[in-house]
C-alpha cells in the first residue's frame, strides 16, 4: 500500500527554493530513508508532512487522502533539534507530552513507566529535565515520540550523539516497531545506519529528488563489475589466462592467500571469467564488490554537482 506519498512538492523561501518538485512514495510498514546533504531540504518535507509549514506547489497525501491537520495525531516526529522544557520534572515533561498526542493521564502513566523501565531512566522520573544527560534527554525524547503509537514515525538524525551501546538499543526499537506495523521516516548522516535498517532510499540535493528506491535495487544499480577472488596457485597462469575483457585493479594478499580484484568489460559474465580461471588455479574465494550506501551517496551528488557544471 502507498503509505504516504509525495507529489511534485516545490518550497520557496526568499526565492530560494528549499524543495523544487519532489515526489516520493513511502510504502506501508517500511523504512524509509530521507538522505541528503546539510541543507537539501530533507528537513523542509519534514516538516511539510508534520504540517508545520506547508507546500507552495504540490501534495502530499496520507493513506490515500490528502493530508489534513487532525493526520498530525497520527503521526510522531522526532525532530533533529531536541526542545525539552528544562525545569520540568522528567515524568510531568513526559505525561505532558503524550497527553498532547491524545493520551489519556492514566494510560500514559501506565504506557510511559513501561517505556522508562525499558530504557533504565525510571530512577529520573521525579529528577528536572536539566539534570539529564544529552543521552538521557535524547531517550526521553524518542519515548515521547513513540507513546502515543502512531502509524507513521519521523526519526531526524535520530542516534546523533549516542554511544554505541544505545545506538543499538534504539536501533533494535526501531525494528521493533516496524514489526508491530509502524510506517517510519528515517532521516540521517549515517549511511553504515540506512544500511541496517533501510527498505527504501530518497537522496535529495539541492533541493532534488536525485535517487529513489528499494535499498538492494539502488545498490545493484551502482555496481562496477568488479570481483574479488582468493585462491591457490600461480598469479602468472591466472594472469596468462584473462584477456581484453578483463582488466586486474589490485593484487594483494588475504589470510596468506593470493587474490585479485578483477573488472570485468565489455559486457562479461562472471560465467565467462569463471571459466577462464577455474583450470588455472584452485579458486577459494569468489564474491560481487556491491557499493556501500556511503559510496553511492557521494557518487550520486558528485554526478548531480557534474551535471550541473556547463562544459566550457
Amino acid at each position: 500500500m502507498e503509505f504516504l506519498k509525495i507529489k511534485n512538492v516545490d518550497k520557496k523561501f526568499l526565492n530560494q527554493y528549499a524543495l523544487r518538485d519532489v515526489s516520493m512514495s513511502v510504502p506501508e510498514n517500511s523504512i524509509y530513508g530521507l538522505l541528503g546533504p546539510n541543507g537539501a531540504g530533507k528537513t523542509t518535507l519534514i516538516r511539510i508532512i508534520n504540517r508545520i509549514t506547508a507546500q507552495d506547489k504540490g501534495e502530499v497525501y496520507f493513506k490515500g487522502q490528502k493530508i489534513k491537520m487532525e493526520d498530525v495525531f497520527r503521526i510522531g516526529y522526532l525532530p533533529e533539534e531536541r526542545g525539552l522544557y528544562k525545569k520540568m520534572k522528567v515524568g510531568e515533561q513526559a505525561l505532558y507530552l503524550a497527553q498532547l498526542k491524545g493520551m489519556p493521564k492514566r494510560e500514559a502513566t501506565k504506557k510511559l513507566k513501561h517505556w522508562f523501565e525499558k530504557f533504565e531512566i525510571q530512577g529520573w522520573w521525579e529528577k528536572k529535565v536539566e539534570e539529564l544527560s544529552k543521552g538521557m534527554q535524547q531517550k526521553l525524547q524518542f519515548v515521547s515520540t513513540v507513546i502515543h503509537e502512531p502509524e507513521l514515525l519521523i526519526f531526524d538524525e535520530p542516534f546523533s550523539g549516542f554511544d554505541p551501546i544505545n545506538t543499538n538499543l534504539l536501533k533494535n526499537e526501531v525494528r521493533e516497531l516496524k514489526k508491530k506495523g509502524s510506517t517510519i521516516i528515517f532521516s540521517t548522516h549515517n549511511m553504515g545506519s540506512v544500511e541496517e535498517l533501510c527498505d527504501h532510499i530518497t537522496l535529495i540535493n539541492k533541493a532534488e529528488n536525485i535517487l529513489e528506491g528499494p535499498i538492494n535495487e539502488v545498490r545493484n544499480r551502482y555496481k562496477s563489475n568488479i570481483y574479488q577472488i582468493e585462491f591457490n596457485g600461480d598469479p602468472d597462469k591466472l594472469d596468462t589466462s584473462l584477456n581484453h575483457n578483463y582488466e586486474i585493479l589490485e593484487r594483494k594478499t588475504i589470510n596468506g592467500n593470493n587474490a585479485i580484484r578483477v573488472k570485468l568489460l565489455h559486457h562479461t559474465s562472471k560465467n565467462e571469467l569463471l571459466s577462464l580461471i577455474i583450470p588455472v588455479v584452485e579458486i577459494i574465494a569468489f564474491r560481487e564488490e556491491i557499493p556501500s550506501m556511503n559510496d553511492i551517496f557521494i557518487k550520486a551528488v558528485n554526478e548531480y554537482k557534474s551535471a550541473e557544471t556547463p562544459v566550457s
